[in-house]
């Protein structure tokens, strides 16, 4: 048993099922999505699919990620006990497990509509691309903001709505906060990635970087909430989520100000419970 444990690890790690954060921050937005769309609760077998996909596309999104910065990990403090980086895992089987999981998550499709299929498309290409950015431009986190908040209209499609615009309010309110949380976890490796040329929004912001990751969240509460009062979901419980969120926003610039890695880091993980905050607003709101 402890061989088989020995054994499996290095795969977990690649596919950081043992820090489950990034499933929560692409799932919260999913599911407000999904319950949107739906207006209420979604057909159990729908709401499964997105879950597991959910799941199978960040998985494999780590993998590649892993095989793209697999030179360069070693190198970074935080990631240079990663499987790739330390040679436990070779980098074809790190491919592998990338078009295994995307093959899962293909799987997927077939209890779903059609134009469904046609969309993740979209999603399979940025989760591929994404790992890329980083050497060519220095606003990777966008390209990873993109790729969080596809299954955004993915969802719309999925419960047999065309995306409109509370679909698009919706996603580009979640790409801007992506953009926000990650240049967060970017300031964190900030000084590693100067040193092996690194591109990223931490680097591009420079000094502005506490200031425009607060402009981002302002902007994502500006285009969620006019999301949420389009669609008559504003008051009381979306607009309480908000403010809730905002004071949070608030707390982590305070919290960040002096561009601390570990406490960038905690803020990083931090935003785990905006999304459950906004998706629990909009969900009381459907359901009162």
């Amino acid at each position: 048993m402890r061989e088989v444990q020995r054994r499996v690890k290095p795969y977990i790690q690649l596919m950081r099922l043992d820090r489950p954060i990034g499933i929560l921050l692409l799932l919260w937005p999913t599911l407000s999505a999904l319950w949107i769309a739906a207006e209420g609760l979604p057909d159990i077998t729908v709401l499964v699919v997105f879950i597991l996909g959910v799941i199978l596309m960040r998985s494999a999104g780590c993998a590649i990620n892993d095989f793209a910065d697999r030179k360069v990990d070693a190198h970074v403090e935080r990631t240079k006990t990663r499987p790739l980086a330390t040679g436990i895992i070779r980098a074809r089987e790190a491919v592998f497990v990338f078009l295994a999981l995307v093959t899962a998550s293909a799987m997927l499709l077939f209890f779903l509509p059609i134009e469904t299929f046609y969309w993740s498309f979209g999603a399979l290409f940025l989760a591929f691309i994404y790992p890329f950015m980083k050497r060519f431009t220095n606003l990777p986190q966008v390209f990873l903001g993109a790729a969080f908040s596809w299954s955004i209209p993915m969802a719309y499609t999925a419960v047999g709505q065309t995306p409109d615009l509370i679909c698009w309010l919706l996603y580009f309110g979640n790409l801007a906060w992506t953009v926000a949380y990650d240049t967060q976890y970017a300031i964190t490796d900030r000084e590693y990635d100067l040193k092996i040329g690194v591109k990223s929004t931490a680097i591009l912001f420079g000094n502005y970087d506490i200031q425009i990751i607060g402009l981002l969240q302002f902007i994502s509460l500006l285009l969620i909430g006019s999301a949420l009062y389009l669609e008559h979901l504003f008051i009381p419980f979306g607009m309480i989520a908000l403010l809730v969120v905002a004071g949070d926003f608030v707390y982590q610039a305070y919290k960040t100000k002096d561009r601390e890695p570990q406490i960038c880091f905690w803020a990083f993980r931090h935003n785990r419970w905006v999304g459950m905050i906004i998706f629990l607003g909009i969900f009381l709101e459907l359901m009162f």
